[in-house]
């Protein structure tokens, strides 16, 4: 009984954290190499880049990896607030446990949209201003 009353907050919770680690792929895409660049740390660039060279393919197919993490925000928000009116369970132990999973998945997810939107600023934004 409580694992169904509970499970589209875990489902919600569960997408949350996977749009903080498909958002967190724009950074890694597109902040991480800027920030690096602009310290003056290309050695340490290039380092990354031959330690883990698919960072140049998801740097190539930026729009896509955009285009993934937006539609994963889109769906967790929607999620989000589909979930934040569901009733949680009449035990306190339990309505304690629903309301602070519900607090950590809002959290999770205005997390992951603020590193979705520094990595947007980076990618798209940041090299028509140069």
């Amino acid at each position: 009984m409580m694992a169904t009353q509970l499970d589209p907050l875990h489902t919600s919770r569960r997408l949350s954290l996977f749009s903080l680690f498909t958002s967190g792929s724009t950074l890694i895409c597109c902040a991480l190499p800027a920030t690096l660049v602009a310290l003056g740390s290309v050695a340490t660039l290039t380092s990354l880049i031959s330690q883990f060279p698919q960072l140049i393919w998801i740097s190539e197919h930026k729009p896509l990896v955009f285009g993934l993490a937006g539609a994963m925000l889109l769906l967790a928000g929607a999620l989000q607030w589909r979930a934040r009116r569901l009733p949680c369970p009449a035990d306190p132990q339990l309505a304690m446990q629903c309301q602070r999973v519900r607090r950590q998945s809002h959290w999770v997810y205005l997390v992951s949209l603020g590193l979705y939107l520094i990595g947007s600023f980076f990618a798209f934004v940041a090299p028509l201003l140069l």
